[in-house]
């Protein structure tokens, strides 16, 4: 076994039982990477990822580890993590099956086409962003809940973690303590009573961060099950906050709200099964029309990041990003033509005014003729029976909108973003939409989140995702590209660098170690490109024979454990 360690930390090593933490505190390191033969878990903070692990050692499976990471996740990683939004959680178990769970965040029954336009029609996005209003009904309870039919262990268990992290604490990261620091001012605004997340002092690393309301809430859906966040006091809790800030989630939307099982969107890329999340995930598609437009052009001839396949890349992000700005949208609620938009035959006309050598136009190259989410987080999980878990979840933008249920410890989504507003008006990731992607009651918002498994031989061989708002397709698309056309390792295929291209703004970004070289070629054909700060942080667990390399991104804590 080998591991890589970066970055010394002050945290908690949990050597049993995680109600012990308190009692162990001592030095370790995030862990980058690890070479393993069993079970692995990969996620976006170091003690989710041993959590996670320790299921796994127990005797549950991946789908039983992927519910206590997550979980953990709420607690150590507020950020993203979450008991507050929603997410889509893609699987291949051991039996041969594919499965996928919707519990995406929903529009509340008060919710209209036109809530957040001024008497002139202008677009308010300060409401859909920020505050009570901004927040969808979460979904995440629901979707652990309806993943346990395919767990081992009860859920007891799986949830035990996560509450002794959040009653006894855990000495938070220096990047936590930043982001903490950085986003005061809006947790001020949004929170009238006292929140963990602020206090008089900076917030430095070690400093502990204990949750007390948020483990009593996890303590009722630990006794009550679903029913313990749904309805009874946690409800109650959360339709009293929404009271206080104009909010319109009810009773009867928390109560009503399903998890759906749906079925996996699933293609074939030379030789191997890509199986991805359907629609309201918008990331499947995209990741399915990318890879079939390069499929016939010998990316890798052209070589990695050469000028060539950077470009055609970016002309095939181009594309499919035009495309989901028109098509896409809730399929329960709008008539999306999904086979069409995965055909050959369209893709190839698709493909008609690409130029190698030579920029596209946004304005030229729009959707296809058819006649008929930054903040996030993912996790990647593999047991040694052959089940594998991706799963990616969201409160949308960093910290959600903001808003700490009083009482309850947990933060609220701003999901109500990722509905188009108004047609033509972009979205905090600057992503445009009409009337498909249009605010409904008890309509699922467009999502970017891409939790993806490969398969070889109907056997996992990747399992991936990263958080990114727009950038998650393209980050996953990438991921893919490098390993199966350039024969990247795992390691590079995570930590090079990346760039993107979503139609609209007509520019390419890239990460600010994009080779310049590079990015004076591109310049020379007539793009605009951008350097911007990181391109996701992407989660990877790659099985070689009997071998599993997981790997956590260098973009952040991000931890990768196995045994």
């Amino acid at each position: 076994m080998r591991t890589y360690l970066a970055g010394l930390v002050f945290l908690f090593i949990i050597p049993g039982s995680f109600a012990q933490s308190v009692k162990n505190n001592t030095h370790y390191s995030v862990q980058k990477t690890i070479t393993c033969g069993k079970g692995a878990v990969v996620s976006a903070h170091p003690l989710a990822s041993m959590a996670g692990l320790q299921i796994l050692k127990q005797g549950g499976n991946a789908v039983d580890a992927a519910i206590a990471t997550q979980l953990a996740l709420a607690v150590v990683y507020p950020a993203a993590g979450n008991i507050g939004g929603g997410g889509f959680m893609v699987a291949h178990l051991s039996n041969g099956q594919n499965i996928s769970i919707d519990y995406r965040e929903k529009a509340p029954a008060k919710a209209s086409r036109d809530m957040y336009l001024d008497k002139d029609g202008n677009a308010q996005l300060d409401l859909s962003q920020y505050g009570h209003l901004a927040s969808g009904v979460p979904g995440t309870v629901a979707g652990l809940f309806a993943s346990l039919k395919y767990a081992k262990l009860p859920f007891v268990k799986l949830i035990q973690p996560a509450i002794d992290l959040a009653e006894h604490g855990f000495p938070i990261t220096a990047g936590q303590a930043a982001s903490f620091n950085s986003n005061k001012k809006e947790f001020l605004e949004q929170n009238k009573a006292a929140i963990a997340f602020v206090k008089a002092e900076k917030w430095k690393a070690g400093d502990l961060l204990i949750q007390t309301d948020l483990a009593n809430t996890l303590k009722r859906i630990r006794d009550l099950g679903q029913k313990g966040f749904y309805e009874g006091e946690t409800a109650r809790l959360i339709v009293e906050e929404m009271q206080r800030g104009n909010g319109i989630i009810s009773p009867d939307d928390l109560k009503s709200y399903e998890a759906k099982e749906r079925t996996p969107l699933s293609f074939d890329y030379k030789g191997h099964q890509v199986i991805s999340m359907p629609l309201p995930s918008s990331g499947g598609i995209i990741i399915e029309q990318m890879l079939k437009m390069i499929e016939q052009r010998n990316i890798a001839a052209m070589k990695f990041q050469s000028a060539g396949s950077v470009q055609l890349m970016t002309e095939v992000e181009r594309r499919a990003y035009a495309d989901r700005a028109e098509f896409l949208g809730d399929a329960d609620f709008v008539n999306v033509p999904v086979k069409t938009l995965v055909s050959r035959e369209y893709l190839e006309q698709r493909m008609k005014d690409y130029e190698p050598g030579k920029a596209g136009n946004s304005k030229i190259t729009g959707a296809g003729m058819i006649r008929e989410s930054e903040e996030t987080t993912h996790l990647s999980v593999i047991d040694a029976e052959g089940n594998a878990v991706a799963v990616t979840t969201t409160l949308n933008d960093s910290y959600g909108s903001h808003t700490v249920v009083t009482g309850a410890g947990f933060i609220l989504n701003n999901e109500m973003d990722d509905f188009s507003v108004k047609p033509g008006v972009p979205n905090m990731y600057g992503a445009l939409g009409n009337d498909k992607n249009a605010i409904a009651p008890g309509k699922r918002m467009l999502s970017s989140m891409t939790p993806t498994i490969v398969l070889k031989n109907n056997k996992p061989c990747l399992v991936v995702g990263t958080p990114g708002g727009t950038t998650i397709p393209t980050s996953v698309f990438q991921t893919l590209v490098n390993i199966i056309e350039f024969n990247m390792t795992a390691i590079d295929a995570v930590n090079k660098p990346k760039f993107h291209h979503q139609w609209s703004p007509d520019r390419i970004d890239v990460e600010k170690d994009f080779p310049a070289d590079l990015i004076q070629q591109l310049e020379a054909m007539g793009y605009t490109v951008k350097p911007r700060e990181s391109i996701g942080r992407t989660e990877l667990i790659q099985v070689l024979g009997k071998k599993i390399i997981a790997v956590g991104d260098k973009r952040g804590d991000d931890d990768a454990r196995g045994y």
